[in-house]
């Protein structure tokens, strides 16, 4: 017979018993914690959303969460550029202190991340889709990212550490892995999952299924289409990322149709531009969709916070532009839908400034985990339930450092918004200030920094600037520092090797030069040219001729007939053909900085051919015409060129060879 346990052994047994008890409710307490699902697109402005009042397309499934949900009107980045967006997103300091102030920096994947803190709080942590951070994911149980930018068809993940080819449509693919994920997670543990997208990001290939969309109509251009940049600084009117002259072959997709030019020809541009971008979100929204279909049926969506957003904003034509940086308002603007049945009402709105800064406050929040001091944002919990804290802030500090990186030129830049005002001061080359009213000039057209009206309003933010910085660790000294480091990230592409000597030429800068097959391999470092002296001065009217082909199959791969009238590189004209822009050129003065009377136009061509290249000057009627098998292109004569003093070869960070020029002169 088995004895009955003794007093004490029941007092054990009803003792371990309460203990299990407490650890299960412990435990089912910690199941009701949220879970988490971060989806981010990649330059997706929040006016190509119709939650957003777009005029140009509809996004249903994206609305969803605005309509279930909260929108936030105004969310901006601290950087508007993609791989310091997100450091700011993983660590919730701004980019100085978390490292990435640009797109050449590897993140330090070792610093305090809110995946990690999830992962110490309880939850299954995954990162799935766009990375773009160069270092391998830290903090996540499991991931599976794109490399690099990634590309749109059949691209290359890797899973754990291991690359392989997937078939199919990028957007797609990263869906398709994120239920998966789903799927197979651990189901006693709440989660959080960063689905995050290539698209749209350029070059804007979309999918078989929208390839079509938009065909037979055309896009509304947006009101400052046109913007001449009159008020504003030079910044505004020197950088390269317009829709009329910066957009490649690959862009484009097709060559433009015959005689198109002037404004027509903008427009044209504009049309095969913007359809691209749209049809790529277009597939986000499909796959959005599938996601929250799938939380509806599997039960999860009562207690799962699904938040879109964009690593930052995108110009749409804006101004006559594409890509971001810039403070100015679609770059800067972020969307931000948020839906967590439990603590939003469908269908509110925020209109506190929010930033990507708080968002790994507010996941932190909702885990029930403590924020770290050094993180510099707040928990946008309060705001989700409708309540606006009295000390909510009421400006934001921003600051992009990144110059010659994806060859935009966008000067480095810092700045103050208030729900009124912003104030710009743009540095490093120049030193020019932009304020505008963005209750009177919400499309930031006028610029009032000089409008002696404005004198106070300038007085207090330039103090506003001073004390964000003071907070938020910053300095004059360090924004200067920083953007030196920048710029020194890109100096393998953009760092000059100075004078070259070689016999066969009277000047030669930043090339290596090897004779070769009766001409000359060009081994250009940045700005690489070679010239030769004419015998005499070329006053009246000349032609130049002859053939080249790229050596080397990566980097810019371009070549170029160029002349001048001293040995000045900023004095130069060069003509010839960017291949992996895939357009031909005439270019006036440096590479990097597009002068006024440039011309471009983009083809389509075997990347591997040898091109056959005239260039006639007139110096007369002011015209350079040039001809490039059978495709002619012609520009004016800026008024420094007088005479052509010299003649040569130019190869932009790639290896080129030449044959010998053929000279006619009077």
């Amino acid at each position: 017979m088995t004895p009955l346990p003794s007093g004490r052994f029941r007092v054990a047994r009803r003792v371990a018993a309460g203990i299990i008890a407490l650890v299960s409710a412990l435990a089912s307490a910690a199941d009701d914690r949220p879970n988490i699902i971060f989806i981010m697109a990649d330059d997706h402005a929040a006016h190509a959303l119709s939650a957003y009042g777009s005029r140009i397309n509809r996004t249903p499934n994206l609305d969803r969460l605005a309509n279930e949900g909260m929108l936030f009107r105004n969310t901006f980045c601290t950087n508007s550029i993609c791989a310091p967006s997100r450091a700011v997103i993983l660590t919730g300091k701004y980019s100085h202190l978390n490292g990435v102030i640009d797109n050449a920096t590897v993140f330090d994947g070792g610093q305090l991340t809110v995946p990690k803190l999830l992962q110490k709080a309880g939850y299954q942590t995954a990162m799935i889709g766009k990375w773009h951070l160069k270092s391998d994911p830290t903090g996540f149980d499991y991931w599976n990212i794109l490399p690099g930018q990634g590309v749109y068809h059949d691209p290359d993940m890797i899973e754990m550490g291991k690359r392989s080819k997937q078939s199919g449509y990028v957007t797609d693919i990263i869906t398709d892995k994120a239920l998966e994920w789903l799927e197979q997670r651990q189901d006693d543990k709440p989660f959080f999952l960063m689905y995050q997208h290539k698209a749209p990001h350029r070059r804007w290939n979309p999918d078989d299924k929208h390839a079509d969309m938009y065909e037979g109509i055309d896009i509304p251009l947006p009101a400052t289409f046109d913007d001449d940049y009159a008020t504003r600084s030079d910044a505004a009117r020197t950088q390269a990322m317009t829709v009329e002259r910066h957009l490649t072959a690959q862009d484009l997709k097709v060559p433009p149709p015959e005689g198109l030019s002037g404004a027509a020809l903008k427009k044209w541009k504009y049309q095969r531009y913007i359809k691209d971008y749209l049809r790529c979100v277009a597939s986000i929204d499909d796959n959005v969709g599938r996601l929250l279909d799938y939380l509806d049926k599997s039960g999860l969506a009562k207690n799962t916070m699904v938040i879109y957003t964009s690593d930052q904003g995108f110009f749409l034509g804006d101004h006559g532009w594409y890509d971001k940086r810039f403070m100015y308002e679609h770059s800067l603007r972020m969307p931000l839908l948020v839906r967590y049945p439990p603590e939003i009402k469908p269908g509110s709105v925020s209109d506190a400034l929010s930033l990507n800064l708080d968002f790994a406050p507010t996941f932190l929040d909702l885990a029930g985990a403590d924020i770290p001091a050094a993180m510099q944002g707040r928990s946008l919990r309060p705001l989700l339930k409708g309540e606006t804290p009295p000390n909510w802030r009421k400006s934001m500090y921003y600051n992009y450092y990144e110059y010659q990186g994806g060859g935009h030129m966008v000067r480095p830049h810092y700045g103050v918004r208030t729900q009124r005002y912003k104030l710009m001061h743009f540095h490093d080359g120049i030193d020019a200030w932009e304020l505008f009213d963005l209750q009177k000039d919400p499309d930031e057209l006028n610029n009032v920094y000089d409008n002696p009206a404005y004198a106070g309003t300038v007085k207090e933010l330039k103090s506003e600037i001073a004390r964000l910085q003071r907070q938020y660790g910053d300095s004059p000294e360090l924004v200067k520092e920083l953007t030196a480091k920048s710029a020194e990230h890109f100096a393998p592409r953009g760092k000059s090797l100075g004078p070259v000597r070689h016999p066969d030429f009277a000047w030669a800068q930043d090339a290596e030069i090897a004779a070769s097959d009766g001409g000359y391999d060009i081994t250009g470092k940045h700005q690489g040219y070679a010239l030769k002296k004419t015998p005499r001065p070329i006053t009246k009217r000349a032609t130049f001729r002859c053939t080249f082909k790229t050596l080397r199959k990566v980097g810019t791969r371009n070549g170029f007939i160029v002349f001048g009238d001293d040995k000045n590189p900023q004095s130069l004209i060069k003509c010839g053909v960017y291949i992996a822009g895939g357009e031909y050129v005439i270019l006036h003065g440096s590479f990097d900085r597009p002068a006024a009377d440039d011309v471009k136009h983009a083809v389509v061509f075997d990347r591997d051919k040898t091109f056959d290249i005239t260039v006639h000057v007139d110096l007369e009627s002011r015209r350079i015409v040039m001809n490039i098998d059978g495709k002619e292109i012609s520009a004016p004569i800026g008024k420094a060129w007088n005479q052509i003093s010299y003649y040569g070869y130019a190869a932009n960070r790639t290896s080129t060879h030449f044959g010998p020029i053929e000279v006619r002169s009077e």
